[in-house]
């Protein structure tokens, strides 16, 4: 057993708490969970007990950690571990937090991924080729992927990013005005049939006279 001889405040913004046994400095916990386990100066704890108050700071620290990292946007369950693990945190807290955050709907790839494909199609359109490696990279699985991505209908995603370029390639002659746009469409992942066909309709006029209305 040991003893709680001290336990004071933690330096800077955080709200933890340095606990001293036997007189010498033994870990730091947040201070709210030292009030919820009412730990006080001359009380004993077992081996047993400590493993028990670290482990639970160190579920809470993960726990704040991974919120705070959805907090800017949804992320995938493989992106949060990834997160997780670079900050220092053992498998068996990265699993326990997850679980939570799963149980809780924080985490979710199938949501993920229908927010990775809304957002990309409504600021910056691309093919399912391209959406589908970018949810690879964000450790989709396969079968959520192939059920998010196959919704993307390519030819009007084309047509849609094509519009915001179309703009400003007006006083290009075709031959110029057909590199430029298929590039750009290239880098969005869309297959030649696709670009062909959305570069005649843009020159055709009917992307031209839309882009004009916009």
């Amino acid at each position: 057993m040991s003893k709680v001889t001290a336990i004071r405040a933690g330096r800077g913004q955080g709200k933890r708490v340095n606990l001293f046994l036997d007189g010498r400095f033994a870990f730091s916990l947040q201070a709210e969970l030292a009030a919820k386990e009412e730990l006080k100066v001359g009380q004993e704890l077992s081996p047993h007990q400590v493993e028990a108050l670290t482990g639970s700071d160190n579920y809470q620290r993960g726990y704040d950690a991974a919120a705070r990292y959805l907090s800017y946007r949804p992320r995938s369950e493989a992106e949060l571990k990834e997160r997780l693990c670079r900050r220092g945190f053992d498998n068996d807290c990265i699993e326990a937090v997850v679980a939570k955050l799963k149980e809780q709907g924080l985490v979710d790839d199938l949501a993920f991924a229908q927010f990775w494909r809304d957002n990309r199609q409504s600021f910056s359109p691309r093919s399912q080729w391209l959406t589908r490696r970018e949810l690879r990279q964000k450790g989709v699985a396969e079968e959520v992927m192939n059920q998010v991505v196959a919704t993307i209908d390519d030819s009007d995603s084309a047509y849609r990013a094509a519009l915001s370029k179309a703009r400003s390639l007006s006083g290009y002659d075709y031959p110029q005005f057909r590199q430029r746009l298929g590039s750009y469409l290239r880098r969005r992942g869309f297959n030649y049939a696709v670009i062909n066909h959305t570069v005649a309709q843009m020159w055709s006029g009917e992307g031209i006279k839309q882009t004009n209305r916009l």
